[in-house]
């Protein structure tokens, strides 16, 4: 007989397990027919669930957005983790771009586009979108200050020089059925170990308090 603690050990686990399905699911049908045209009827369908059984996991097309923004963040977190302690930090910098960036799929490209577009309507999306983005830019301009070789690098203004570039990305693969992200990562790369080693322009930014 199971021990009543393995047993709801069981039951966390299938209930997690449900949850990455039901993720998955609005995955597929928000890249497929896009945020507003997905009901949550679809997305019971999509999951192989009763409307009444997806309920029970998120009450929301909303609450299922966050669940996803949540996901990517705990994921990218545990990329940066797994590639720090298998080498050194430019490894991990160049490994992320390459990993994330330069592997990014369409679908995932197109999945991002609609989460950034409903954040513009939707203050508690933009919210947990805007405290990720912040966590990825403080990790970065730690890196970069990190590995700096020019003493007049400024890891804030190389990662605003940075930035716009890794949406570029995102937006590009999303759009452009043969734009080219490996190449488009090496030119990152280059332009990162320009800006570290004091070569490339930098914009000028303001402080933050």
């Amino acid at each position: 007989m199971a021990s009543p603690v393995g047993t709801l050990i069981d039951a966390r686990a299938s209930q997690a397990a449900r949850r990455e399905q039901i993720l998955d699911a609005a995955c597929a049908c928000f890249v497929r027919n896009g945020f507003h045209r997905t009901t949550m009827q679809d997305l019971a369908r999509e999951a192989g669930m009763t409307a009444g059984n997806f309920y029970h996991y998120f009450r929301s097309k909303e609450a299922l957005v966050l669940g996803l923004v949540e996901r990517e963040r705990i994921s990218g977190a545990q990329l940066v983790t797994r590639l720090q302690q298998e080498g050194d930090r430019r490894g991990a910098l160049f490994g992320v771009l390459g990993q994330y960036f330069g592997a990014l799929t369409r679908e995932a490209a197109v999945l991002r586009l609609e989460i950034w577009s409903e954040g513009t309507r939707n203050p508690a999306i933009a919210a947990l979108t805007a405290e990720t983005e912040a966590e990825a830019r403080a990790w970065f301009e730690e890196t970069f200050a990190d590995l700096a070789t020019a003493p007049d690098c400024d890891p804030v203004a190389l990662y605003a020089l940075l930035a716009p570039q890794l949406k570029g990305i995102v937006l590009s693969r999303a759009i452009l059925p043969d734009f080219d992200t490996g190449l488009a990562v090496a030119q990152l790369q280059a332009l990162i170990e320009a800006g570290l080693a004091g070569r490339a322009p930098l914009p000028a930014v303001e402080p933050r308090p």
